[in-house]
């Protein structure tokens, strides 16, 4: 069973499920999980606070910080730098991107100054072309634990692909963990790297737990 964990916005994460032809749920924002065939989004942001499932209307009180830091993207960092844009979409993160990586580095470090100094609640992560802010422990660490009970699979029994320091939490708590060659240092330290980047190492690593499933029944 191939599934999705990603820290993309909604309508990006089911375009892709719907080219890789993945029906079972996904997550996508890093921590909300979608299940195709009840059209239910699900999500625990809130679930310190025993109050269930979050609300996601725009008023939603618990998303105030990320709100907030939308308007100051949009306010402190796209004006000063051309080519950026605000993740459309987004329900329950924050996140900009750019082709740029000279200036997604730079917009990182601007980001990481202002949320330690006005924002504990909240985490950021970087990959090569974003930043993205999510309300903390909301990552994709919670993300593929609510994969794996609504799979009702083990997370031992689990892999994982990842390239970004997003990724380092499930890397981290599943039973196989592959990394593409490109991915940062971080991931490529606890990871099996595969000698590809992007999807061709994503289809090797596929590949490779094919061929191991497959070992493991014939020895059974």
């Amino acid at each position: 069973m191939v599934t999705l964990c990603t820290g993309r916005p909604l309508p990006y994460a089911e375009a892709v499920a719907q080219w890789l032809d993945i029906r079972s749920p996904f997550v996508f924002e890093s921590a909300a999980l979608y299940d195709p065939a009840a059209n239910r989004v699900e999500t625990e942001v809130d679930a310190d606070e025993d109050a269930g499932e979050a609300d996601l209307h725009e008023g939603s009180e618990i998303l105030i910080p990320v709100r907030e830091m939308k308007q100051w993207l949009r306010k402190e960092i796209l004006p000063h730098y051309p080519g950026t844009a605000l993740e459309f979409t987004k329900m329950i993160d924050a996140g900009v991107v750019s082709p740029d990586k000279q200036q997604i580095l730079e917009i990182y470090e601007l980001i990481m100054t202002h949320v330690r100094s006005n924002y504990p609640e909240l985490e950021v992560h970087r990959t090569d072309i974003s930043v993205n802010i999510l309300l903390a422990g909301n990552n994709k660490g919670r993300g593929i634990e609510m994969i794996s009970r609504e799979l009702d699979v083990p997370l031992e029994q689990m892999a994982y692909i990842g390239d970004s320091e997003g990724d380092l939490l499930p890397l981290k708590r599943v039973g196989m963990s592959f990394a593409p060659l490109n991915a940062i240092d971080r991931v490529r330290e606890i990871s099996e790297v595969m000698p590809y980047e992007t999807s061709e190492a994503v289809l090797a690593a596929y590949r490779k737990i094919i061929r191991r499933n497959r070992e493991l029944e014939l020895q059974t």
